[in-house]
């Protein structure tokens, strides 16, 4: 019987070849030449663009503004101040809004401002205001969340604020103690006008006759509740009224000042 031998047939090598390598190669250097043509091409178009925009307005400025929504502080010519300030407006295209938002934001009782541009030539601008609940170290105002801000006097409407002081870091604590002790007062039939902390921490009460109830450091709605007890005992002499009454000390009685009517 014959044997057939068949001849071992060596294993196929698969592979890139050489020319496969090239190409390979070559493809990704050209996507590599396209990402930095496409980022080279974006940022020429960044830094060019605001010159772009520019150059669409021609001679054409933003001469025109309208204050929108109701203001109650803030005048046409308090808005004309600002925009002056900026120097020559831009056009349509060119007149960044961020801008001038940003400045009549520094008028110190504008919360917020909201400015867009009409076309051709104007400016629509909303603005927000700071509410004044009560002035503030005499010469400031605070509103009722304990911002404390600046407000020409002229332009204050309601001239029958609370006077507080203290520390602006302490102008909320002040407004919740006013809060209170009006209410407490006004059930007893007085009027407080009047509410202030020093730096040490000592509060002051002022009633709508002037009469300064010195309280000192510490809880004071007992020392109140003792003025209410002997205000109406201080005996004051014809020709003198009561100055200040120093609550401070812990007694049944206290000091009164007086002072000629």
């Amino acid at each position: 019987m014959n044997v057939i031998k068949r001849k071992n047939t060596p294993p196929t090598q698969f592979g890139r070849s050489s020319n496969g390598d090239g190409k390979f190669r070559f493809m990704l250097q050209i996507k590599l030449a396209l990402v930095l043509l496409c980022a080279g091409l974006g940022y020429f178009v960044y830094s060019n663009w605001q010159n772009w925009l520019e150059s669409l307005d021609g001679d054409r400025k933003i001469t025109a503004y309208a204050l929108v929504g109701q203001n109650e502080f803030t005048t046409y010519p308090d808005v004309q101040d600002v925009l002056l300030k900026m120097g020559s407006l831009k056009g349509f295209w060119g007149q960044d809004v961020k801008q001038i938002q940003e400045q009549l934001e520094t008028i110190p009782w504008v919360k917020g401002a909201v400015v867009r541009k009409i076309w051709p030539n104007r400016l629509s601008i909303w603005l927000s205001e700071y509410q004044p609940v009560a002035i503030w170290n005499k010469t400031e105002f605070v509103t009722k969340d304990g911002t404390v801000f600046q407000l020409p006097m002229d332009k204050l409407k309601e001239k029958a604020l609370p006077y507080l002081g203290g520390p602006d870091y302490q102008s909320l604590k002040v407004l919740e103690a006013w809060n209170q002790i009006f209410a407490d007062f006004k059930a007893k039939n007085l009027v407080v006008k009047g509410v202030t902390i020093d730096d040490r921490g000592a509060w002051q009460v002022t009633l709508d006759n002037d009469i300064v109830l010195k309280l000192g450091r510490g809880d004071w709605k007992p020392k109140l509740d003792r003025f209410v007890t002997i205000y109406p005992q201080i005996e004051v002499p014809e020709g003198k009224r009561i100055d200040y009454v120093d609550l401070r000390y812990a007694s049944a009685s206290a000091a009164v000042g007086l002072t000629e009517k």
